[in-house]
Order: structure tokens, then sequence, then C-alpha cells
């Protein structure tokens, strides 16, 4: 009876919490002819990062594998309001492609205050079917590429004491099945730039570093991969980007969208077996 009415105790105060938290504020006028690179920008939430920040009035490079799509979301941003808008293709699968477009971005934009690191690989939705090459490919594409350009931008954010937002996945913190190659590498994000944040701060340096973890989101390619297998809440694109900027813009460490996974990830290591039935109920499988 104690240990339930504990349990019950911390229930309610976890619920006033988020009762009381409203994260924080942004200040559009900050983003206003802020000089910022998007990664993984011609579609879903790294499209919606580029169409927000634009209507803030800021100057915008994104880059990602379809120039043509490109061109199509660079003249939406400079209808929104954008005071620059820019695009440069690039394989992030090519190791020399993630340095060019930094490069790029800060030669064109006189400099640079925000980076986004948002560009995934295609990876299957199943069962590993023990192909090691392709998650040494997704590695370079989902994890190293990003350590890549946060390489070359650090002294350019160190300049104009800038940030670097990284944009990871709840399947970062928590293990799911069907999605191995994937997780391991946002399992690697969320540990290489939590220490570097560490690093940073102990270097008392100018750059923050932010971690977005994200739930499902309901972009066309991410709805099309669990179709059939779960029916776990897809949340707007469009509100996970504008949470993405706010984070970024308001320098927290780490946050969580949508914001209830972040005591969903406080709780987990309590009750581990009744946490792994959960996750393994939350999908279908057939032999």
């Amino acid at each position: 009876m104690k240990a339930f009415t504990k349990l019950v105790l911390v229930g309610v105060a976890a619920a006033f919490v988020a009762f009381q938290w409203r994260g924080p504020t942004l200040d559009p006028e900050s983003l206003k002819g802020a000089r910022v690179l998007v990664t993984g920008a011609s579609t879903g939430i790294g499209e919606q990062i580029a169409y927000h920040l634009a209507g803030f009035g800021a100057k915008v490079v994104i880059t990602a594998r379809r120039e043509k799509v490109l061109q199509q979301v660079v003249e939406k941003c400079q209808v929104l309001g954008a005071q620059k808008a820019l695009h440069i293709a690039a394989d992030m699968a090519n190791p020399s492609d993630p340095e060019r477009v930094v490069k790029f971005a800060v030669d064109k934009l006189g400099g640079l205050d925000y980076l986004v690191l948002n560009h995934i690989g295609p990876s299957p939705f199943a069962m590993w079917d023990g192909d090691v090459e392709h998650t040494r490919w997704l590695m370079q594409v989902n994890f190293l590429s990003y350590l890549q350009m946060a390489k070359t931008a650090l002294p350019v954010l160190e300049q104009s004491k800038g940030s670097i937002v990284v944009v990871s996945s709840l399947l970062g913190k928590m293990c799911s099945p069907f999605v191995a190659p994937y997780s391991s590498t946002k399992f690697a994000l969320n540990g290489f730039f939590g220490t570097l944040q560490h690093e940073l701060a102990m270097q008392r340096s100018n750059v923050s570093i932010t971690i977005c973890v994200l739930g499902l989101i309901d972009t066309d390619s991410a709805l099309e991969k669990v179709k059939g297998f779960t029916n776990i809440q897809a949340w707007p694109a469009s509100e996970a980007a504008l949470h993405i900027i706010t984070s970024g813009a308001t320098r927290e460490a780490e946050s969580y969208y949508p914001w209830f996974w972040y005591y969903t990830c406080l709780f987990r290591d309590w009750f581990p077996y009744f946490r792994d039935r959960s996750i393994r109920n939350f999908y279908e499988y057939e032999h």
C-alpha cells in the first residue's frame, strides 16, 4: 500500500509539473536577420523549420539531396519574408559534403548564428536482417556528418555566440522494435552532443547546444513506414518545427516534443518489465 501511495504521489507531482510547465517563450525579433543553416530541409520537419524562420525574417540556407525541391522551398521562403534564402544540394553520405555545405552557408551569409542538424537517411522499418553495411552507411548520414558539420561550424558559431540545434528522437532514448539501425544513430547523437555540451560549458564557450527529442511526427515518410505496424499518435510537423526553433533560440540544453515524453523517459527505468511489455504492445507483428 505504501508503494502504491508513493506511486500515486509521484504521478500527481508529475501531472502538476506538466500543468505548470509552459516551456520557454520565443521572441520572434531575436530571429530577425539571424543566419541559419538547416539540413534535411526539402520536406518534412526541415521544410517547416525553413518556413517558420522565413516568417521571422531570418537569413536561411537550406540543404538536402534534391535540388529541384530545394528550389521550390527557397521560393516559398522568399514569399514568406526571409531576408535571404539560398539552397545547396548535398548528399551527407559523401564525407566531403558536410564541410562543403557549412562553408557555403558561412560564405553566403557572412557568418552563422544557428546550425540546425535535422537530416536523416532512409532506413527500413523492419526486423534487423543482419545488414551491417546499411548501418555503417546510416551512421555516416545520421551521425558522422553531424559531427563533421559541427566541427566546421564551431569556430564561426563561437564568434557569433551561436547555437547548434540537434534534432534527435525518442528512439535515441528508449529502445523499440523495427528500428535498430536508426535508433543506434540517434543514441549516438544524444551521447556525443550531450558530452559536447559539458565540454563546451567547461571551456566557457559561447556556443550552446540544444538536443530536441521528438516523438512520432506526421511527415509522409514517417507515417508510411509505421503504417500497419502501430497506432501511436503522430504529431504535426509544423508544431515540431516551431518547438525546435524555440528551443534553439532560447538555448535550452534538451527539449521534448510532445512534452510528455520527458516523463516517459524520466520513469523508463523504474519498471523495466512493464516498460518493455508496453513498448511491444504498441506494435503489431506476424511471424
